[in-house]
């Protein structure tokens, strides 16, 4: 990855007052002060003091030439979230745009949910809404991301691969959809960098390896295209485009190519004055070098949906090889690079009409607003939300030449209801390029698509739900059933959440009360319970997540009464006669008790020098676990805890079970150099399993005996010298 430069506060001050107003540059540094002042003390796991991270965030902004309060908004994202300061404080020191625009990067307060997922979807679905209202919020999330990913490596392997995933699940094709490929490059190359780190420096060795010959192929190349251009007085700047890893990467895995097999490595990129010089740039190209068929894309007559505009083609060059060539203006050129950003509406100088215009081509994000009121389900939300905004796309026709873009697979019930939901809910068939298809036909680039309508039809059918791939005809038809079947959905809702309860073992009555039904009803946005009951009977919640809210307190005060007898119940039977032999087994002394059975955990084989911490099982006396062992993690578990510790004298001759995994280059001889480590250091090895993946990344699991944590940290350091060993972890089951 190239070395980022760290900015400051000067730095963003100089680059905004070149294109902001000098009242906007002294708000911005307001901005700064204020959040500078609220992270004092503050500071990041690399030790650096807090502040860094929003004036970076910031800096991202000003590089985009965003506005004084998406600046602000940068420079604040984090002080609601991690510091005292309340959003009515920023609305009352700066203003409301601002107030808002922190609130839509801020994470939801500590509200408990049954998983990280859960929490994570929420915090998602409560940013696009945001985002739906105010385009800007998703920007400042953008340059977080980005300064986050590029900080990734003071986190823990675990961490890192989790963010590094979701970044290329969300952010990456966010960033995409918005056009700013200056960003949605760099998260994808770093996020790849921390999920497979092997096939990440290979492809930067193998890069660097035929640098100058590529180099001095595409100078061959840009001399032979500028004496053309001169010859017809087109003025024009060219360049080799970078090809970036990830796009190499995905291209190996998907096509299961070798890197020496991916052609267009090579590529030029042309810049010129107007859209005639593209077409007279593209002719001459053309006339040089004979076209691959299949391989010309005309972006500037049909533009992206991010707003992406530019010619493609590729030709046989001048050595026979593939090169591709992207043709341009600058104004088009600067929209591929900063996408949106570029368009944007806030800026001086944009009169009303384009602003109109630009907002008209972003309306997938108004979708977002009208699906998010119809669905309770956060992680259902952010799940079809994937689907229409980050699979791979479609690009279909109306029959007078407009063009609509559709998630791949989508049918012509998805063009329907994309048109209007009443064109959609009196559909009876489609034709595709004149030719009558069945409803669930997949509709393919280039497709013309007319919908044949009835003012007679009776409506969608249940079945259209199960065939249409966009969330928004999916909400259309429900939205038709919970219209017409109200009555009958409020009665079918009902038994559908008594049904329920009662598979809890728990009686309706004792959880139907009205202050229980309204607390769960406004906890999932209805009016009353009779609307709750009909979303249930249309399936737009399920009854398994009413009933499980209804009787959340129930059930808490049921478990903690079980688990005191339980407790109770296990001290008693717990009573050892030999305590001298218990001690010699375990190693470890509970505190304040000596009749228990005390046995070390096997989930994390805790040895000597561990942090520990006691946990009573049921029946099974008290399990020792580290105090990072994941599986002993819930507020119920710790409400068990006892607190222990080694004794005192262990001897030379006890020994413990570790489990480590070591990963690496998969090459000959690996796994014999890894025994023979372990082994040079007196060491006994009882299980070894080895595997490794198409990506030539080797993973070896072993479990060792070992008598403290100084003796495990010898042998770790001995693996982690031998060459193409990545890692060596201690692992938890």
């Amino acid at each position: 990855m190239a070395k980022v430069d760290i900015v400051t506060i000067e730095d963003i001050i100089i680059k905004a007052r070149e294109y902001l107003t000098e009242e906007d540059a002294t708000f911005i540094r307001d901005a700064f002060e204020f959040a500078e002042h609220a992270h004092a003390n503050q500071y990041r796991k690399s030790g650096e003091p807090y502040i860094i991270h929003p004036v970076q965030v910031a800096g991202i902004l000003v590089d985009l030439e965003m506005d004084a309060e998406t600046i602000a908004g940068g420079f604040l994202h984090d002080v609601v979230e991690d510091t005292d300061v309340t959003l009515e404080k920023i609305e009352e020191t700066f203003n409301r745009e601002v107030a808002m625009l922190v609130d839509g990067v801020t994470k939801l307060g500590k509200i408990r949910y049954k998983s990280k997922e859960a929490i994570q979807a929420e915090n998602h679905r409560k940013m696009f809404v945001a985002m739906a209202k105010d385009i800007r919020v998703i920007l400042i999330k953008l340059a977080d991301r980005l300064h986050n990913m590029r900080t990734l490596k003071h986190l823990t392997p675990e961490k890192q691969r989790r963010i590094s995933n979701e970044t290329l699940e969300i952010f990456a094709p966010l960033a995409h959809r918005l056009g700013i490929s200056t960003i949605k490059w760099e998260l994808e190359d770093t996020a790849l960098r921390y999920l497979n780190p092997q096939q990440y420096y290979r492809i930067v060795q193998l890069m660097k390896q035929k640098r100058n010959q590529r180099e001095s192929y595409i100078e061959e190349v840009m001399t032979e295209v500028s004496n053309q251009l001169h010859e017809v007085n087109i003025e024009a700047e060219m360049s080799g485009r970078p090809k970036h890893l990830y796009s190499i990467y995905r291209k190996m895995v998907k096509q299961n190519k070798q890197f020496n097999e991916i052609y267009d490595l090579l590529a030029v990129r042309i810049l010129v004055n107007s859209i005639k010089d593209c077409y007279a740039v593209l002719g001459i190209i053309h006339t040089c070098w004979k076209p691959m068929p299949g391989r010309f894309k005309d972006y500037i007559a049909m533009p992206k949906p991010n707003l992406y505009q530019s010619l493609h083609t590729t030709v046989i060059g001048p050595k026979g090889d593939p090169l591709e060539v992207q043709i341009r203006t600058k104004e088009m050129h600067e929209i591929a690079e900063y996408g949106i950003a570029a368009h944007w509406a806030y800026k001086e100088g944009k009169q009303s009409k384009d602003k109109k215009s630009f907002e008209e081509k972003l309306t997938w994000f108004r979708e977002i607003l009208e699906f998010q009121n119809e669905t309770h389900d956060a992680e259902e939300f952010m799940e079809s939300l994937k689907v229409d905004l980050f699979s791979d796309m479609v690009y279909v026709f109306t029959p007078k030449g407009d063009v609509i873009e559709l998630p791949s697979g989508s049918i012509p019930l998805d063009f329907a209801y994309r048109i209007h939901t009443e064109v959609g809910n009196k559909t009876i068939g489609a034709k595709i390029n004149g030719k009558m298809e069945p409803l669930d036909y997949q509709l393919k680039n280039g497709d013309i698509i007319e919908v044949m309508t009835s003012k007679h039809s009776y409506g969608p059918s249940q079945d259209w739900l199960k065939i249409t791939q966009t969330s928004q005809a999916k909400n259309k038809i429900k939205q038709f059933f919970k219209k017409q079947r109200r009555d009958e959905n409020i009665v079918k809702g009902k038994e559908a959440v008594d049904k329920e309860i009662r598979a809890l073992s728990i009686e309706p009555k004792e959880v139907l009360t009205n202050d229980n039904l309204q607390r769960v009803y406004e906890k999932f946005n209805f009016t009353n319970e009779e609307d709750m009951y009909a979303a249930v009977g249309y399936q737009g919640i399920t009854a398994a997540l009413i009933a499980t809210r209804l009787t959340d307190k129930v059930r808490e005060t049921r478990q903690k009464e079980q688990d005191l007898a339980q407790t109770i119940e296990e001290v008693k039977k717990t009573e050892v006669k030999d305590k001298k032999s218990q001690k010699k087994d375990s190693g470890v002394q509970v505190e304040g008790v000596d009749n228990l059975l005390v046995r070390l955990s096997k989930c994390c084989n805790p040895v000597p020098g561990d942090t520990i911490f006691g946990y009573i099982t049921k029946g099974r006396g008290v399990s020792v676990h580290r105090a990072d062992c994941p599986n002993v993690q819930t507020d119920e578990a710790k409400e068990r805890f006892l607190h222990v510790e080694w004794e005192e004298n262990q001897t030379a001759q006890k020994q413990y079970h570790v489990d480590l995994e070591i990963s690496g280059y998969d090459r000959r001889g690996l796994l014999n150099e890894v025994l023979q480590a372990v082994n040079e250091t007196k060491t006994n090895i009882t299980q070894v399993n080895g595997r490794s993946d198409r990506n030539k990344m080797a993973i070896i699991q072993i479990t060792i005996l070992i008598h403290n944590t100084n003796h495990l940290r010898k042998i770790v350091e001995r693996i982690k010298q031998i060459k193409d060993v990545y890692s060596v972890t201690r692992t938890i089951q």
